[in-house]
């Protein structure tokens, strides 16, 4: 076959396989926005006269974040646009799990909404979430991050545990689609699931 014949015939080849992957990938979803929950780690309660936004992590939660870090990583947390509460024990459990990944540079953002242990506040903070992000990490506490698992997902978790993480799929193009049983409960991990 002549070059240019056959330089033409291998262009025809890679622009066919680059359509093939592309209709593979549209026929799966081409929307998906994936939300990961983080619960604070362990809190400390030996200093009662601590107002609740004050209190730090103890020696168990502080283990936890190192303990928990990679394995979120590699469940597929990729570390950005992260979120917290402005609780100093959520702050703690952002602040150890990137520094037992310090080759991500994890940076966040505190957030006075996420101070919250209501569900229904967790999701109307999602539905103002830009159209352009399609994954964030959210670091908070509970009732309201199991609660908003299990009306979010597809299945049940009986609790979000201390320095648990969970990770929802939405079918959706926008944050504001997300509601109770659009999503899927892709991964959830809790410290004591770890050998």
């Amino acid at each position: 076959m002549p070059r240019q014949a056959l330089s033409q015939f291998s262009t025809a080849v890679l622009e066919n396989e680059e359509s093939r992957q592309a209709s593979a990938n549209s026929s799966i979803n081409p929307f998906v926005k994936k939300l990961h929950l983080i619960r604070h780690a362990k809190s400390s309660w030996t200093h009662p006269g601590l107002g609740d936004v004050e209190r730090p992590l103890n020696e168990r939660g502080i283990r936890a974040c190192s303990r928990m870090a990679r394995p979120i990583l590699e469940a597929g947390c990729r570390f950005e646009h992260v979120y917290c509460s402005v609780a100093k024990r959520a702050q703690l459990t952002i602040e150890g799990i990137a520094a037992s990944l310090p080759e991500l540079d994890i940076e966040w953002r505190i957030d006075e909404s996420l101070y919250t242990f209501s569900a229904r506040d967790l999701l109307h903070w999602v539905h103002l979430l830009d159209a352009s992000i399609n994954e964030v990490i959210m670091v908070g506490h509970n009732p309201a991050m199991t609660e908003f698992c299990n009306a979010m997902g597809n299945s049940s978790i009986a609790n979000m545990p201390t320095c648990g993480y969970a990770q929802l799929h939405f079918p959706v193009k926008n944050w504001e689609e997300v509601g109770p049983g659009v999503g899927t409960l892709e991964k959830f991990l809790a410290p004591k699931l770890l050998k």
